[in-house]
Formats: C-alpha cells, structure tokens, sequence
C-alpha cells in the first residue's frame, strides 16, 4: 500500500452465491440462479507463492520494488502459472520515475465481456524490504484464485480479468496507466474492480471497503457466515489501487487486514491479537518478510476474496 496519502478470512461455509446479487449498484447485480459455490482456497498454495516471492526478493536485493529486477522476477512467476493454466495474458509497460514498469493482466477465456468481474493487487514491494504483506498476501490469494477458477474449469456468466499492478508504492501508476489506457466503452465492460492490498497481517483485522453497496454486502456476507465481524475500511481509502478505477465511476471493493494503525482495545476483543500494536508493525520495513503474516487472516481473506469472484460473477 502507498504511504504517503492520509488515512484510508479459513472457516467455509459457503451461502450460495445468487443470495449475494441482490441489490446494490455493480452492473447486472440482479437476482440470479443459484451458481456453483467457490471452492476452499487452500493457504498452503498461497503460503507457498508467498514462499517465491520472499525467494526472488532474498536473490535480488532483499526487494521486488518497481524498476527493480526483484519486481521483474515475481512478474515472471506470476505468468508462468497463469500461462500455464490456461489463462490470455498481457504484460503492459509503462515508465515511472525514469524505470520500466509492468502490469500483468489475466483473463480467463469465456463469459460476457460486456461484464468484467476484475480482481488486482500490486504485486511491488517499497526499497525497504520484500513487501510479503504488503503486498505479496494480496497477490498470491488473487493468483491462488485464478488457478482454483483454471482448476474447477469454472465457466460463469461474467467474464473474469485478474491483475497484478506495478509501481502502487509511488502512487497506484500502475493502476492508473491500465485504467487511462481503455477507452471509454471499455471502461464501462467493467462491472466491478476488486481490490486486495495487505490480507495477512500479523496483528490483523477485517476491513471491508464500502465504496459499492452490492460489493460490500457480498463480502460482509461470506464474513458473517463463518461469524467473523467486519469493519468499514478507512486507513487505506485513497491509498492503493482502487482509486483509479473508482476515480473513473468504476464499482470497487476489497479487503484489508491492516498497515501501520494502531489496533484498539474494542478491536482486540473482536478479533483477538494485541490492542495498542500497528496491525503491522513491520509496514513498508524490512521485516515484512515470510514470518510477517498471520495465516488465520490470509486464509480467510483468500477464501472471501474467490467468495466474491465466484459470487458476482455467476
């Protein structure tokens, strides 16, 4: 996540996803037929991509930061699994602070392309350190979804696009190059953008974005089925990359387990951890290594995160 702007789960059962669809402002989020439920997204994989990560940082200078081969690198391993998989993808360069930059997009062959479903979340990390939190939790449950969505062969109404942003950490350039670069029409393909910026904190909480009513409840809803509270995100608002697609009338949402706030007491006994510690305490420095995540929190962000793809996209 970007620093410098102000302020902004794996229990399963799975409510069937055409109870999500009702209401709110996603294009096409009417009553729908009951769809196939998402499956468990098994932390173990995402463990293990973060694993990669943590690797290519460690063999290129402790960081994945934009510009930076560690950046390349985890790029590279992000697209030779979804190659491999099956999916189309597209890597889009762009220039940011006199370095090359690269976006990775996946797209899964089927659906109405006149209604994208997009999940994304960076995938660089800041000079400082290897960026596992933030932001290799929130790429490596969106690529271990995108692989769970290749290995049930999974074919719904909607089409699915999944991205991984470069340069977020300098101000969501990335993001914002993708975003200027489509036209208008195809601006209004996208039915929902879903963001996932820092899922595994180590002293987590459970945040949920409220910028779009139906994207909000889809999530709420996964959270409250398996009895876990939410809360209304702010300490990110601005701050990553649902801002450009927002800024462009784009319906957003996600998911955030937590930076460099300070967990209350109120929030301690909802959640459990420590009241009065950052939910990360190693934000953007260079312990947010592999042992800076708490596998609870990302296992249920990964499995909320494929809740809502499989759920607004049916």
């Amino acid at each position: 996540m970007k620093l410098s702007l102000p302020g902004r789960a794996s229990a399963t059962a799975v409510v069937a996803a055409a109870a999500l669809l009702t209401g709110g402002s996603i294009a096409g989020a009417a009553p729908a037929p009951v769809a196939a439920a998402a499956p468990d997204i098994p932390v173990a994989n995402v463990k293990a991509h973060l694993a990669q990560l943590q690797s290519i940082a460690t063999a290129n200078g402790g960081n994945r930061a934009h510009g930076r081969t560690g950046y390349k690198a985890s790029l590279d391993y992000v697209k030779a699994k979804l190659d491999a998989a099956g999916f189309t993808t597209t890597v889009q360069q762009f220039t940011s602070s006199g370095r090359t930059g690269y976006n990775l997009i996946a797209d899964w062959p089927g659906g109405d392309t006149g209604q994208v479903v997009m999940s994304g979340s960076h995938l660089d990390s800041v000079t400082a350190g290897p960026g596992i939190n933030d932001n290799g939790s929130g790429s490596a449950a969106v690529l271990e979804t995108a692989l769970a969505v290749a290995r049930s062969n999974y074919q719904p109404t909607k089409h699915l696009r999944f991205a991984w942003w470069g340069a977020e950490e300098l101000g969501m350039v990335g993001s914002r190059y993708y975003v200027n670069s489509l036209t208008t029409a195809n601006r209004s393909k996208i039915s929902g953008y879903l963001n996932f910026d820092m899922i595994g904190s180590p002293n987590p909480g459970y945040f949920v974005y409220d910028d779009d009513p139906a994207i909000e409840k889809t999530f709420k809803t996964y959270f409250t089925g398996i009895g876990v509270s939410t809360e209304i995100e702010t300490e990110g608002d601005g701050r990553s990359d649902h801002a450009p697609f927002k800024n462009a009338g784009i319906p957003v949402g996600g998911l955030f387990s937590g930076a460099d706030y300070i967990k209350t007491s109120a929030q301690a006994a909802k959640w459990g951890g420590t009241a009065g510690k950052a939910f990360d305490a190693c934000y953007h420095s260079s312990c947010d290594t592999s042992s800076n995540i708490n596998d609870t929190a990302l296992d249920r962000n990964a499995d909320a995160l494929a809740y809502a793809v499989w759920g607004l996209s049916a």
